[in-house]
């Protein structure tokens, strides 16, 4: 038979109410009757039942996460802070993705109802009007990479426009004037935020802005691949391309090699979010590191802390600085290395095919 809260009341010779306060934190009691409390609670293998403790405390210990998708490199490092972050914090995860679509959001939200102690929600594409008529009101949320302001939840975000600017500005300090750009998806406020960045450098330098290289993307690889073949198609290419996530850099790289253009030395590429598999490119991709594992992890902290009732900052908004992380792919790092071994595959390949 399972051992309840009375067992361990009656062996720690202390009411029910007494041995729950302790164990859940939600009451003073003496430091000696604490200790005997959890002495008997591990003398019993007492395990306490999270259902009943909801009831009673009013908190599942779940934490609601919704995404806009569960699939690529970024939402996985995502993901991996948020439930790094979350363990720490003694939560578990009730995890859904709402792909981009204000309806499956609100789905997913009616399935959290009443089951996770609070939210943290990425929805970059949904207008603020619909989150705050969809977003719950009682309980706390975070809410991430979400511009405007004026919501009334706590948000973190990355500097997706500082980052976007100074990339490009290192483009342009070495030498690069005609600069193309593979923009995220549209209505997309990251998108938006790294397309401004990237304009607002090239004003700064007293280039113009040239629609005809700016092309249309995604955040997938393929279309990054698709993008990369647009630019070299014009009349007058770019000399590097700006793609304004690391995936769609990856599909452009692909797209460069299958045309014979050699990076860097023909075309400049840098990309942006800096996931993992950029530095085992070849060349390696320079990008913008926008501390993906970070803002998940400051999610949850933040999200934990509203929901015990701490003290959180003054200002509800931060945003998380993003910093260049510069290889081989813009002309810089230590490659010369991994451009020969490419080179010497790309012999063997060729050897093989006439043969």
């Amino acid at each position: 038979m399972a051992v309840t809260i009375r067992d361990v009341a009656k062996r720690a010779g202390v009411s029910v109410a007494t041995v729950s306060r302790a164990l859940n934190q939600s009451g003073p009691v003496r430091e000696d009757t604490r200790q005997r409390i959890e002495t008997a609670a591990r003398a019993l293998e007492y395990r306490p039942n999270n259902a009943a403790r909801s009831l009673i405390t009013r908190r599942t210990r779940m934490m609601g996460v919704l995404l806009p998708d569960l699939h690529g490199e970024f939402f996985s490092e995502l993901i991996r802070g948020i439930d790094q972050a979350a363990q720490a914090e003694g939560y578990h995860l009730l995890l859904s993705s709402s792909h981009d679509d204000s309806t499956e959001l609100e789905a997913a939200l009616q399935g959290m109802h009443g089951r996770v102690d609070g939210l943290v929600v990425m929805a970059p594409t949904v207008e603020a009007a619909v989150l705050k008529d969809l977003l719950p009101r009682n309980v706390p949320i975070v809410l991430l990479n979400t511009s405007d302001r004026d919501l009334p939840w706590s948000s973190l975000r990355i500097d997706s426009y500082g980052g976007a600017r100074a990339i490009v500005t290192h483009l342009i300090d070495h030498g690069h004037r005609r600069i193309g750009m593979i923009e995220g998806p549209s209505g997309n406020i990251d998108a938006s935020e790294r397309l401004r960045g990237y304009r607002a450098a090239l004003k700064e330098a007293g280039l113009e802005t040239d629609p005809g290289v700016e092309v249309a993307g995604a955040f997938t690889g393929s279309s990054g691949y698709r993008g990369a073949q647009a630019l070299l198609g014009l009349e007058e290419r770019p000399t590097a391309i700006f793609a304004a996530n690391d995936a769609m850099a990856i599909g452009a790289l692909s797209a460069l090699r299958a045309a014979d253009v050699a990076v860097p030395e023909e075309m400049a590429l840098v990309g942006f979010d800096d996931v993992s598999s950029t530095q085992y490119m070849i060349p390696s991709l320079s990008s913008v590191h926008g501390q993906i594992t970070d803002l998940g992890a400051q999610a949850v902290v933040r999200l934990a802390e509203e929901v015990a009732g701490r003290a959180v900052p003054a200002s509800p908004q931060k945003t998380i600085p993003a910093t260049l992380v510069l290889r081989r792919s813009c002309g810089c790092g230590p490659g010369d290395r991994e451009r020969a071994e490419w080179e010497r595959k790309r012999e063997v390949h060729s050897k093989k095919e006439v043969v």
